[in-house]
């Protein structure tokens, strides 16, 4: 299985469990998130939701040969469902991060309240080096974060960001020892069993109320952008040289 779920003590806990692939996220592996997040929120007993990967790493991100045979052809797509329910979740949502966090790993703490990393974290959104553009509503919510300048660097360069970056930048909540991160993320997310949940909720919604609507529609623009450069010469070209290992020629574009 490569999505393990369990709740306890009142936290929903969702494991990225694929480590032979560095956690690369394939179509169903969105499917169960989705259908987590969207049980989480159902279940009265949870007070919050925490993800995490494993020991070595987050997420590689998407996994590429799953993602072409079986595209995202419209925002009904896995993807985009996982998306929506975790931007629309309204209990609180705790990250622990190990490792690396790439394209989506690193998007999806945009949309976490608390996120802990390991000192050897790595964040990177590699979007337009693949012939993409950014998704999760980056585009948005990064230069809010980060700056506009910081931002630039991380969605037009795809620099990679160090746990201290993403911390200093306000990706990060704090920086542990890798051995500490699992624990200490979940000693918070149980914390919220002892605050008033109606409260909690509430707070976390006035807190990204001036950002929903733009989030929603960020989204949707996103995903349209995103599915026609899918289809683009240049992701094409990008696609062909990193199955076949090779730097990507985009001069004659």
């Amino acid at each position: 299985m490569s999505i393990k779920t369990a709740t306890a003590a009142g936290v929903a806990t969702l494991e990225m469990a694929r480590p032979q692939k560095k956690n690369a996220l394939t179509h169903a592996m969105y499917e169960t998130m989705a259908g987590a997040i969207s049980a989480a929120e159902a279940d009265e007993d949870v007070r919050a939701l925490l993800i995490i990967g494993q020991p070595g790493v987050f997420t590689a991100g998407n996994d590429l040969e799953d993602f072409l045979q079986r595209p995202p052809a419209n925002e009904d797509a896995p993807v985009y469902r996982f998306m929506r329910r975790l931007a629309s979740f309204e209990k609180p949502v705790v990250a622990a991060v190990n490792g690396a966090a790439v394209g989506i790993g690193t998007t999806l703490l945009l949309h976490c309240d608390l996120v802990y990393v390991s000192a050897d974290a790595q964040f990177s959104m590699p979007f337009v080096r693949l012939g993409l553009v950014p998704e999760f509503a980056s585009s948005l919510l990064l230069p809010q974060v980060m700056g506009h300048a910081k931002a630039a660097a991380a969605l037009l360069l795809g620099e990679p960001m160090t746990a201290g970056q993403a911390e200093a930048c306000g990706i990060a909540t704090a920086v542990l020892p890798p051995g500490e991160v699992v624990a200490h993320a979940r000693q918070i997310a149980e914390r919220f069993n002892f605050l008033p949940p109606a409260a909690v909720r509430a707070t976390k919604r006035l807190m990204r109320l001036g950002w929903r609507r733009s989030i929603e529609e960020t989204l949707r623009d996103e995903a349209a952008v995103f599915l026609e450069c899918l289809a683009s010469a240049e992701a094409k070209e990008a696609f062909a040289a990193f199955f076949a290992k090779r730097r990507p020629d985009f001069a004659k574009f």
